[in-house]
């Protein structure tokens, strides 16, 4: 059961559009269930020529409007609509006074047995809803207060599912995202839009943050999706960034400028501060980001994100003390060498990736000819800009193992999660929140539609309650490596195996969050991971025929991964699996497809 809040400037109105035909002649048999006074008092009495008198009931809802004059609400009328769910059963007029009853208790606005509560009443037009129409005046001359009224709703709709056994829905516990209100669905409706502007937005927002390891690569993720950046600054603090806003170049208001939303009008862990402590050590606001790990990396992976970082140091740094301060301000251990003439004099450098057992140490010229010191310090002496990490750096044998070992991340981060299954799941908030950074990314990345949907299902999942930024963990670290990985693989050379792995790994993911969910106590989260999940299996699914075309991969090798794997939603033997017939019926694939 859901109740939705809305506010007004005239009861009259409302009260007549409620026993009104409705905009569709959905209205039938309109009436009181429940009020300040019994139904029968204030049911609106008909006229000879079968209209109804709404006079006398319309004086008794505007009357304590009069006690309060000037210190009235500018919006007095309080409308809300409360909704059952398709497959609960049909509630008797009895049934439903007590949900406005619990209602207006919880509010506060009308408590049992105050007299000089606020005057409502509760009008029943269908089977499945009721709406509860009250104006935001005490009888005593006080204005009640309505803040925070939203939460209350959702407390009173679950002790009402509790009671007459209706479907559970989720608590109010702000985990949702912001949803585009009707102007912004109508705006895409006339712009020829697949989704409003928000969405849109979320969803960039979300990939960059979760790509990103610093608030600069944040902001520079999003300018190079073409999306528009505007920075708050602090009053206080001269150059403080305090906040940001985002916008689409070709969404424009009427004034013909950009439509900007705030983070927090995207998502509430899409905060400015929120997205610091996501990136700073720990999680919990330490300066400096989260350093880079060679953990869940083979040698391969290892070596291209060093090299990766290094060249991106380099390119902003001009001089090899400040070279080496933004490597070790990216996460890496460093070790300079120093001249043996002039002790003072570096003359070349080393880096490993924290996080191992054994440091595997890689000096410049190991890592690329053009990273040597000596090689960087004439570009730097000659003011020349390199031309930054581009996608055609990395091999293809490279970007082939950033996606097997973030495959492998995404297993560890599985097997952490069983752990916390048996012993304690509430440890595993962390996982659950940096899941959505894997997912966005995977979909950003191999620019699949159903990975997209994954991601954009799951995203409800994903958060912790009341917006709390949970501990960093070791699954949650994997996950954010599995992010990271993909980043810097980019989308070129992408090699539908190991796609496929990463989606069966990912699958297997999803399947344990929603087990955690339930054992949380929070179905609508685990509703939410488990069609996440299907979205994942509909991807495996489209691109299975194309792994088996003898020009793409050899079918031992897509069977041993997916076999590894099996998938939880697979069709019947002999169905297709889109489930438009059976599979031998159909013609083969004759072209190459990728994720």
């Amino acid at each position: 059961m859901i109740g939705k809040v809305q506010r007004g400037k005239r009861v009259q109105g409302l009260v007549r559009y409620l026993y009104g035909p409705g905009r569709c002649e959905e209205h039938r048999d309109p009436h009181i269930v429940a009020g300040f006074r019994t139904p029968g008092e204030l049911e609106p009495e008909l006229r000879a020529d079968g209209r109804r008198d709404f006079r006398r009931l319309d004086g008794l809802l505007t009357q304590p409007l009069a006690l309060l004059g000037e210190r009235n609400y500018h919006k007095p009328v309080w409308h809300v609509s409360v909704r059952a769910a398709p497959e609960d059963p049909i509630l008797s007029d009895g049934q439903w006074a007590e949900v406005a009853h619990e209602l207006m208790s919880r509010t506060g606005l009308a408590r049992d047995g105050d007299e000089d509560a606020v005057r409502w009443v509760a009008v029943r037009h269908a089977d499945d809803h009721i709406h509860v129409v009250a104006t935001l005046a005490r009888a005593d001359g006080i204005r009640p207060e309505v803040w925070n009224d939203g939460y209350r709703i959702r407390d009173a709709c679950r002790e009402v599912e509790r009671r007459f056994g209706l479907r559970s829905t989720a608590p109010a516990d702000r985990t949702a995202a912001r949803r585009p209100k009707r102007a912004e669905i109508a705006k895409a409706a006339r712009a020829g839009r697949d989704e409003p502007v928000r969405g849109v937005l979320r969803r960039h927002v979300a990939a960059a943050a979760a790509g990103a390891r610093t608030e600069a690569g944040f902001f520079a993720a999003l300018e190079a999706e073409g999306v528009g950046v505007r920075k708050r600054y602090s009053t206080r603090f001269a150059g403080q960034v305090t906040g940001y806003a985002v916008a689409m170049p070709d969404d424009v208001g009427p004034s013909g400028q950009p439509v900007w939303f705030g983070g927090g009008k995207l998502a509430s862990d899409l905060t400015l501060p929120k997205l610091r402590c996501r990136w700073s050590v720990e999680g919990h606001g330490r300066p400096g980001p989260r350093p880079l790990s060679g953990r869940h990396l083979s040698a391969r992976t290892a070596r291209a994100v060093v090299r990766t970082t290094v060249r991106r140091a380099a390119d902003e740094a001009r001089t090899a003390e400040e070279f080496l301060d933004l490597l070790q301000r990216q996460g890496l251990l460093v070790k300079p060498r120093y001249s043996r003439l002039e002790p003072d004099q570096i003359t070349g450098y080393a880096v490993a990736l924290p996080d191992t057992e054994e440091p595997v140490w890689y000096t410049g010229g190991r890592l690329a000819e053009d990273l040597s010191l000596p090689r960087l310090q004439h570009r730097w002496s000659a003011q020349e800009r390199g031309t930054g990490i581009e996608e055609g750096e990395l091999t293809f044998e490279e970007r082939q193992a950033f996606y097997d070992d973030a495959a492998q991340a995404a297993a560890y981060a599985t097997s952490q999660l069983r752990r916390h299954l048996a012993t304690d799941p509430y440890r595993a908030a962390d996982a659950c929140w940096a899941a959505s950074d894997a997912l966005h990314v995977a979909a950003k990345v191999t620019g699949n539609p159903h990975l997209g949907h994954a991601a954009d299902t799951y995203d409800r999942a994903a958060r912790a309650p009341y917006g709390r930024i949970p501990r960093a963990s070791a699954a949650g670290n994997a996950l954010r490596t599995t992010a990271r990985l993909l980043t810097l693989a980019g989308t070129q050379d992408r090699g539908t195996v190991s796609i496929l792995l990463l989606v069966s790994r990912l699958i297997t993911l999803l399947d344990t969050l929603a087990q955690l969910r339930i054992l949380q106590q929070r179905q609508a989260q685990a509703d939410a991971a488990r069609a996440a999940s299907q979205h994942l299996s509909r991807a495996a699914a489209d691109a299975g025929p194309a792994a088996w075309h003898e020009d793409l991969v050899q079918p031992s090798q897509f069977q041993l991964a997916m076999a590894a794997f099996p998938n939880p939603w697979a069709p019947a033997s002999g169905v297709a699996a889109d489930g438009l017939g059976p599979a031998a019926t159909r013609p083969p694939t004759s072209q190459r497809r990728t994720l």
